[in-house]
């Protein structure tokens, strides 16, 4: 009873504070990968978590560096752009215990990235709007045994990952189709072209802890492993395009642009990527909790994504450009009472932007407060609020190839917030 007590105080110690300081973390990570419910003393426990997300990142002092495809910022277009769009972060989990043995089986969106800047400003060659989706679904089981003091627990799991996304940017420019020499030709067209993509793969998760119930204290190390995509296909539709375009030479040439006013299937491979994560907590004083945790994600191996056709020719990428990204978070936490406690926290989060895109650190305060009216309920409450800064975006080259050379932009300082709920039922 009294490790329960202790153990079920300190998760909702430590829950009611980071419910949703994870899905503002770096790359296009959202939920991320969390096994926390597997700790829980109770023999069965499900919990459900949404999270609400809305970052507000801003563009300024566009230019269009790729004046070829037409000069946009003589056409007009802006020179500034609200790049982000707000976003749910769901997850939910059911836990079983026996003896020493627990499993938990939990769904997740644990990757995601949506912005938005649209098609009428000027760095619409480079990027109109962007989405990315994924769907986790994960099994995870831990053995645990006597070990001085406390417990040692062996982790392992796997996990089923399904990711799906679109990216839409101007190709051309349709105000050039009115002007010599292409005005005779009639051509008409958005000038966009969209590329669609999905994939799925497996990974999986090993880890240790060790944990001393009568001190709350735990401490956690769990490896989860890449997940490779090796078999993403989707489509390239280039048909908002002439088709004249596919046959008019331009330099060297090659066509303008080539399969124009067609629809161009696409295959490619990537990963998402490995991470390693070490927590901690202890209590510190009566009813007093401390924890932390860091977090290395291994981002750099997204970089430049390239699609083929069936052919072998490359016929578009996907150019992040990242670095490895590392997560850093510290907190407190108070239980006041058999129902109530509360705990805040820090988090940095270093971007994984490397003066391409607009990935720079974050910084986020997040409060909570957790409720249980009795000891089979838990209510959680969370808010972050936080700081993306700023920084600029230009040209880069990546494994010999320039990416970024269709626009560059500056960003300042901008705000982010989030709002969380999560309820747990324990048997």
């Amino acid at each position: 009873m009294v490790r329960t007590k202790l153990i079920s105080a300190a998760l909702g110690l430590t829950g009611s504070s980071l419910l949703c300081s994870t899905a503002l973390a770096g790359g296009i990570e959202r939920g991320g990968y969390n096994i926390d419910l597997l700790f829980d003393p109770s023999r069965a426990a499900v919990e459900s978590t949404a999270t609400f997300v809305m970052p507000h990142r801003k563009l300024k002092n566009v230019q269009d560096t790729s004046p070829g495809d037409g000069p946009l910022n003589a056409f007009g277009y802006s020179s500034s752009a609200d790049e982000t769009e707000n976003y749910w972060s769901p997850r939910i989990g059911i836990k079983g215990g026996y003896e020493n043995a627990d499993c938990m089986f939990d769904y997740s969106q644990p990757y995601g990235a949506h912005t938005n800047p649209g098609a009428d400003w000027a760095g619409a060659n480079q990027n109109i709007e962007t989405k990315i989706n994924s769907d986790n679904y994960a099994l995870t089981c831990s053995y645990r045994f006597d070990a001085g003091p406390g417990q040692l627990r062996l982790i392992g799991g796997a996990n089923y990952l399904e990711m799906d996304g679109f990216k839409e940017r101007l190709v051309v420019a349709p105000e050039l189709f009115g002007l010599p020499p292409l005005a005779p030709l009639g051509l008409t067209g958005t000038g966009v072209g969209r590329l669609d993509l999905e994939g799925d793969g497996w990974g999986w998760r090993a880890g240790v802890a060790y944990e001393i119930p009568e001190y709350a204290m735990r401490a956690s190390l769990v490896y989860y492993s890449e997940v490779k995509l090796d078999n993403v296909t989707g489509t390239v539709d280039l048909t908002n395009l002439p088709p004249a375009l596919g046959v008019i030479p331009g330099p060297g040439g090659t066509p303008l642009v080539p399969g124009a006013g067609t629809l161009i299937p696409v295959s490619g491979s990537t990963a998402m990527p490995d991470a390693l994560e070490l927590k901690l907590q202890s209590g510190i004083a009566p009813e007093w909790l401390a924890f932390g945790s860091v977090k290395w994600t291994d981002w750099s191996q997204l970089g430049r994504i390239p699609f083929y056709s069936s052919s072998g020719r490359e016929v578009t990428s996907l150019d992040l450009g990242y670095r490895d990204g590392w997560t850093v978070s510290a907190g407190v936490g108070h239980k006041f009472s058999e129902q109530w406690s509360a705990a805040t926290s820090i988090t940095w989060d270093r971007g994984t932007s490397q003066e391409y895109g607009s990935n720079s650190d974050t910084w986020t305060l997040s409060a909570g407060v957790s409720y249980s009216p009795n000891k089979n309920v838990e209510v959680r409450f969370g808010g972050v609020i936080g700081i993306l800064t700023g920084g600029d975006s230009s040209a880069q080259v990546l494994d010999g190839v320039t990416i970024g050379d269709e626009a560059t932009y500056e960003y300042d300082d901008d705000l982010v917030a989030a709002l969380s709920t999560s309820l747990k039922v324990k048997f």
